[in-house]
């Protein structure tokens, strides 16, 4: 466990450090995008002292760790790069003259489009929205594939088995941009009088005078199914093999000798013991699609993490897309620790390796 923890926490300061020096080599003043039009010389020094802009690149990453850390310095001047005053709550652990060491939480700095907006509140708004849609396309991949898996496997070489395998493979194979387009366009436009499915719209809608907001859930429906496509096929192909192979066991052939019908072979013999590799498999993709999900959200008008991103990229907003890629790498992260750390648990033969 503690090896784990280790390498996990190594493979989160690989990843904050990358991203930290790629959008540190991009052009442009930082100072200069967070002021806009307003800028003149006084106000310029200003903004690079206070955000640390005025450092050199590995003193500027000491202080983003720094921030980033749940336990770091701060000091208690209001113009320091890294102050007490930017931390809305705090435990302090050790105070000095100049500053305190503090637990809080991960600070990541402030939006440079949206004045005297954390990074933090602004993903704290729409993340919900990306964990509710990654969570709906997971679930309809899982039911639907492990279900088409199932199938596939009780009619090996069949017709049936042939069309799932090839529309399983079609899934895998087309991008899910484009399958987002196709479906926004077919669903949601050309036979949005038959589907009642809108073209794009969000978690949240406001009625038509603008004073109350209320749950639009047919609106989660086109994206989840455009991001679940991809999951879907792996998951059917996944269960098929895993299926086909536990078929093959003795105590399969056990099963059938006793005379038990096929809904109990498949529930109460097969589909458990098949269900661990593709289990393991739905805990990466509910990662995944945390990534994925930026071009979907984007065409569909998901107010989530993904358009989000695309929208800070237009305006060059960096510390938010900074943010909003930190907090997808770290829970990728997390969660396949989580998955790997419960699959050795649930698997005594992969702790046995």
């Amino acid at each position: 466990m503690i090896k784990q923890t280790l390498y996990t926490a190594s493979v989160i300061l690989g990843v904050v450090g990358l991203i930290f020096f790629l959008f540190s080599v991009l052009p442009g003043d930082p100072a200069r995008m967070m002021l806009d039009q307003r800028e003149d010389a006084e106000s310029l020094e200003a903004m690079r002292k206070k955000f640390g802009f005025d450092l050199p690149a590995w003193k500027q990453f000491v202080w983003f760790l720094n921030d980033l850390s749940p336990v770091g310095y701060h000091s208690h001047d209001p113009t320091h790069i890294s102050s007490i005053e930017k931390q809305s709550s705090f435990v302090t652990i050790f105070s000095q003259r100049n500053g305190v060491i503090i637990l809080k939480w991960p600070y990541l700095r402030e939006s440079f489009q949206m004045q005297g907006q954390s990074v933090n509140s602004i993903i704290a708004r729409v993340l919900p929205n990306t964990v509710i849609l990654a969570l709906c396309a997971m679930l309809f991949a899982f039911v639907f594939g492990v279900f088409l898996g199932v199938i596939g496997s009780l009619h090996p070489g069949s017709w049936l088995d042939t069309f799932i395998a090839f529309t399983s493979t079609l899934g895998m194979s087309v991008p899910s941009f484009l399958s987002a387009i196709v479906a926004a366009y077919l669903f949601g436009f050309l036979w949005s009088d038959i589907t009642g499915l809108p073209m794009s719209g969000s978690l949240m809608e406001w009625d038509d005078y603008g004073e109350r907001q209320s749950i639009a859930w047919r609106n989660i429906v086109l994206p989840a199914l455009t991001l679940g496509i991809r999951p879907l096929a792996v998951i059917t192909q996944l269960t098929r093999s895993s299926m086909l192979e536990v078929w093959s066991q003795d105590y399969m052939r056990t099963a059938r000798a006793k005379g038990l019908t096929r809904y109990k072979q498949v529930v109460d013999h097969a589909l458990p013991n098949a269900l661990n590799p593709v289990i393991t498999s739905a805990s990466g993709w509910l990662a995944s699609m945390l990534a994925g999900a930026v071009f979907v959200e984007y065409i569909f008008g998901w107010n989530g993490l993904g358009k989000l991103i695309v929208d800070a990229l237009n305006t060059l907003d960096l510390p938010v897309v900074m943010g909003c890629v930190i907090v997808i790498a770290i829970t990728f992260i997390v969660i396949n620790f989580v998955v790997d750390f419960l699959h050795k648990k649930l698997d005594p033969r992969i702790q046995s390796h």
